[in-house]
This record gives structure tokens, sequence and C-alpha cells, in this order.
């Protein structure tokens, strides 16, 4: 297998947190993120830093870095561990959070409300529009 170099992992470990495949995720102050991430390709324990991405993906985030652990146990235990620091700093915002994941941009048409052609909604005749209508032929043959 060949060696991927630094911004090959950094590249995978960010694609597989935004695809939301990080195990355990949370947010540090300064806008920051930490990530837990078992590359399914390499069962390799990785955990993530990061900041914010405001490129959409054009760039990495500044002050990205990695550690690669040789097993998951390991990788869980480095991260506890780091977590533990940045709680005991002042610096965890939030534990478990998906603030920030995947791109802002999507493919495909814009989707909206897929329930908006309900029977609740005013502009499509329910069953009470069709028994009033009805209602109001019975009595017009009614003398």
């Amino acid at each position: 297998m060949q060696e991927r170099s630094e911004e090959q992992i950094i590249s995978r470990l960010l694609e597989l947190e935004n695809s939301g495949q990080a195990e355990r995720r949370a947010e540090l102050s300064g806008e920051r993120y930490i990530a837990l991430i078992q590359d399914p390709e390499t069962s390799g324990g990785y955990i993530l830093q990061h900041g914010l991405d405001e490129t959409e993906g054009a760039e990495v985030p500044e002050g990205t870095e990695f550690w690669d652990y040789g097993t998951w146990d390991e990788a869980r235990a480095a991260y506890e561990q780091l977590l533990n620091e940045a709680r005991a700093a002042g610096e965890l915002v939030e534990d478990d959070t998906v603030e920030g994941i995947g791109d802002s941009e999507t493919g495909g048409a814009e989707v909206r409300d897929r329930y908006s052609a309900s029977d609740e909604d005013p502009l499509v005749a329910g069953d009470e529009r069709q028994d009033t209508v009805t209602d109001e032929s019975d009595s017009e043959d009614t003398p």
C-alpha cells in the first residue's frame, strides 16, 4: 500500500468528518474542533483538530493537525485525555457536537417543505371543500 502524504491524510480525515463518520466530535473555544475518527480503509485511529472551514473545502483550515494511532483503543484513550485537558483548561465549548460539519453547498435542486401539499394546507382542496360542494349541490336540488 502506498504511503499517503500529510495533506492527503488531512484531506481524507476532513472528508470523513464532514460525511458524519467521526465517532466523537467536540467544539473547543476559538471555533476549533476535535474529532475521533476511524478510517474504514485503513482501520487506523485518528484525532483531528482543526478550525472552522470558511473556504467550503478549498483550503485546509489554519491550525489543522492530526494524530495517528496504531490501534483504535489508543486513539480513543488519547481523545479522552485531550478532551479532559480541554475541559480542565476551560476550552471545551460542547462535547459531541455537529456544529460546523459539512459543506454549506449542496448539489441538486432546492428542496422545499415536503409537506406543503398536505391536507392542512389551505391552498389545497381537501375533503372538507369537496363535502361543501356536495352539500351545495344537494341543497340546489331540494325545492
